[in-house]
């Protein structure tokens, strides 16, 4: 069995430095992604592709859905990939983005060890 890669979208560079390496200690490569707001922006919305998307396993999304572009790709995700994904939202966005929020598990803030290390585990089952 190939070892699973999780694509951990997060616009806080240390948050994703802290999950990167708890999933490192996991064993489970991580392809960072700090969203559409980095240089030279989302390369799903601008180009159609990412190459960073295209090899995920699993997706922890964390970008904040009250922005248009955070809910575009969130939509692209949820309409091409199957793989896990979670997302990771307030309990009020959760209720004004029900729609967007069906086909993808929910977590509130704050992420913590047992919810990323269910998540990877979730992620390497469905490689099986």
């Amino acid at each position: 069995m190939r070892v699973p890669v999780i694509l951990d979208v997060n616009p806080e560079p240390q948050a994703l430095s802290w999950e990167q390496d708890f999933l490192g200690r996991l064993e489970i490569p991580v392809e960072p992604c700090c969203g559409p707001d980095q240089e030279g922006g989302c390369p799903l919305l601008s180009h159609g592709y990412c190459s960073k998307v295209a090899r995920a396993d699993g997706v922890l999304f964390q970008l904040d859905l009250d922005q248009p572009l955070h809910r575009q790709i969130l939509q692209r995700y949820t309409a091409t990939l199957e793989v896990p994904i979670r997302v990771v939202v307030t309990s009020e966005q959760q209720e004004r983005w029900p729609d967007l929020l069906e086909h993808v598990e929910v977590m509130t803030p704050p992420l913590g060890p047992a919810a990323l290390d269910g998540f990877a585990a979730e992620v390497e089952t469905s490689l099986e």
